[in-house]
């Protein structure tokens, strides 16, 4: 994974490897991505799941670690994939495709090991529907955004403005269960990502899902606070502090929050600014 390990609460890139292309595991894993997932669902075609969940576990059990989206709960694959991970010691979770009720989550929780995190996949208007359901369900860790499928079974087309609804469901629905912010949809197209990834955070995700290790920078990035962001934070913070805490109108304390949950977000992320550009304007 990336040099530095970002906890799956606040990561930005969620890098999707097929598992029947085991010989890309390494190259995922030594990427900038902040979490890998091995992809045993679309990724992979019916007659080459069986070798495709073999080859995820044997990387799983021979000191390796990341998370596995395995196959929806109505599907044929779903029991077969929870029993083989159910051993996998470097199991990080598992992201649950087409999730679309809380008891889709409860029960793959009930065949895994105590914890186990589960990444809920929306991507289906019955999803969408009962997302609130499922962010509160007791074993949802985060919520992500299949957009494909759910433009697919909607038919909503390309244009941002025909998934904002959708994305506020996820981003309301999350906050309001105490969940981390959720994770949106790849952009396929690399010259789009800068937009997309700008875009997500606008909504108020966290997290993008992408195919390539080629999109992991440009995703966390856009999704970290920018460099005049983390020296406005420090700037504000120190001159709140100079002035005693002086509280001069009602937006003092929304803004020294967010100023503390910026800075927090640079010493995750490893992202320093030199004393230099730390202004004191803000305050």
């Amino acid at each position: 994974m990336s040099a530095r390990r970002v906890s799956p609460q606040i990561a930005r890139s969620w890098l999707l490897v097929p598992a029947s292309h085991p010989e890309l595991f390494a190259i995922a894993q030594a990427s900038e991505a902040d979490a890998i997932i091995i992809d045993l669902e679309d990724a992979v075609a019916a007659n080459d799941k069986r070798q495709a969940r073999k080859d995820t576990v044997e990387w799983l059990s021979t000191g390796h670690r990341a998370w596995v989206r395995i196959n929806d709960a109505s599907s044929d694959f779903w029991s077969e994939d929870c029993a083989a991970l159910k051993t996998c010691a470097g199991l990080e979770g598992v992201m649950l495709a087409k999730s679309e009720s809380a008891s889709h989550l409860d029960d793959t929780s009930d065949r895994l090991p105590d914890d186990t995190r589960i990444l809920a996949l929306v991507e289906t208007a019955r999803g969408m529907q009962n997302v609130a359901r499922i962010a509160s369900a007791q074993a949802t860790f985060r919520i992500a955004f299949g957009t494909g499928d759910f433009k697919r079974d909607t038919a909503v087309g390309e244009d941002p403005m025909a998934l904002a609804y959708a994305r506020s469901q996820l981003v309301i629905a999350s906050r309001a269960a105490r969940l981390p912010a959720p994770i949106d949809g790849p952009t396929l197209n690399i010259a789009h990502l800068p937009t997309g990834t700008a875009h997500a955070k606008e909504m108020g995700m966290s997290g993008k899902l992408c195919l390539t290790h080629e999109h992991a920078a440009v995703i966390n990035a856009g999704l970290s606070p920018s460099r005049d962001d983390i020296a406005w934070a420090h700037g504000f913070i120190a001159a709140f502090e100079a002035s005693g805490g002086t509280i001069t109108d009602g937006s003092d304390l929304p803004r020294l929050a967010r100023a503390q949950k910026i800075v927090a977000q640079a010493e995750d992320f490893g992202i320093d600014v030199p004393a230099a550009d730390v202004s004191h304007s803000g305050y």
